[in-house]
């Protein structure tokens, strides 16, 4: 039972308040906002589910990310993700999880990197592997690469044999 309201007590200090809309930035901002994905870049394949042997906090925060993701709230998935990441560095579907929602956001260069974080981390399993070039090839092919995006999808398809 003591067990059971530590479980509790963690999930709940893990928990995030919801995210408030973002503000629209005047049409005269310097900034320029990311542009979500083109229609043109084909969508990633769905994620993995959540493994059971992972730590409950960190299986509870990708699941709260990808919910908020589903609901577009990257922000907070992004900060979900990253929580898990301060649990679990070198867990590589955490790193996956997180340049999905990169590319999500526009942030191509950093969709490369990460993923490229998650393939170091991969091991053997070619099928993560795969699914990271997949999306390191939308992120250049959106950053209108299109040289870099058919070596990642080559690369895609080499752990994908």
């Amino acid at each position: 039972m003591r067990f059971f309201v530590i479980l509790l007590a963690i999930l709940a200090g893990c928990a995030t308040p919801p995210e408030a809309p973002a503000p629209t930035p005047p049409v005269s901002s310097p900034e320029p906002v990311p542009s979500p994905v083109p229609p043109s870049v084909p969508e990633a394949t769905p994620a993995p589910p959540i493994s059971r042997s992972e730590n409950v906090a960190v299986a509870g925060l990708m699941e709260t990310a990808r919910a908020d993701a589903a609901a577009g709230r990257l922000s907070s998935a992004a900060a979900s993700l990253e929580r898990a990441l301060r649990i679990e560095p070198r867990n590589p579907r955490l790193w996956q999880e997180l340049a999905r929602v990169r590319l999500q956001q526009g942030q191509f260069v950093q969709v490369d990197s990460v993923a490229a974080r998650s393939n170091a981390l991969a091991g053997s399993d070619n099928a993560l592997r795969a699914e990271n070039w997949r999306l390191i090839a939308q992120a250049r092919e959106a950053r209108g690469d299109a040289d870099g995006a058919r070596t990642a999808r080559e690369s895609a398809e080499k752990f994908s044999r």
